[in-house]
């Protein structure tokens, strides 16, 4: 195999993430610090990438040199198709919530589902938010577990899906959980919109309620980072 091989295999895996909805040429030019132009004729066959852009490429995309080689056994071929069954979903800051993409250095680490299970949870967007990276991690802080006890403890891991920021309930009678922009910070908390108010309830009795008071033409929409679709509480 030679470099060209290596390129086309590369070129295929990311024509295919593309077609799966999992990234952008655009957001993947923007990741590895390349023109959108430079990726577009890369995948368009139109020419190859440098040595260093080829790094920074597989670097955003997390795959290395022995990911693009040929499959040498059917043992291998099992191991790949169960690689494909999982999704690598990035553990983030809050600071970073609300940014339609990710830049690489924005991700604490990486922890993986299975592909299925999130292809299973419905999304209800509210606003333009079709290219937003949908599915972020953040960890709960001591804030959240006092609020939100006995619901969530401080450190659980909570899966956000940025494509559900509707308030209509996911399962009915039962209300949806939500991490939402409060001033500078962000809290989790249910939601109620009453007029051009939004409610912050917790689930803690003892814990005051908090109110977001929607400015003019704006969507309660703008404040939802997204619907905790998973909590995975600590051990």
């Amino acid at each position: 195999m030679v470099i060209s091989d290596l390129q086309n295999r590369l070129r295929s895996l990311i024509g295919r993430r593309i077609a799966a909805g999992e990234l952008t040429g655009a957001a993947l030019a923007r990741r590895a610090g390349l023109q959108q132009a430079h990726i577009s004729n890369f995948l368009n066959g139109r020419r190859g990438l440098s040595i260093e852009a080829t790094d920074e490429v597989m670097r955003v995309l997390r795959v290395c040199v022995r990911d693009l080689m040929p499959e040498p056994s059917g043992e291998r071929r099992a191991a790949s198709r169960k690689e494909l069954d999982y999704e690598w979903v990035p553990v983030v800051e809050s600071r970073v919530l609300l940014k339609p993409t990710l830049e690489p250095d924005e991700t604490v680490e990486f922890l993986c589902f299975k592909r299925n299970f999130l292809r299973k949870i419905r999304r209800e967007i509210a606003g333009d938010r079709a290219r937003w990276q949908r599915f972020l991690l953040l960890k709960a802080d001591r804030e959240a577990g006092v609020a939100m006890r006995a619901r969530l403890a401080a450190g659980a891991m909570l899966l956000l899906d940025r494509h559900y920021n509707s308030l209509r309930s996911y399962r009915r009678n039962e209300p949806n959980l939500y991490v939402v922009k409060d001033g500078a910070k962000f809290v989790i908390r249910y939601l109620e919109l009453q007029g051009r108010q939004l409610t912050l309830r917790p689930e803690n009795q003892e814990w005051p309620l908090g109110f977001i008071q929607l400015g003019k033409g704006g969507s309660f929409s703008d404040y939802i980072v997204g619907r905790v679709a998973h909590i995975a509480m600590e051990t």
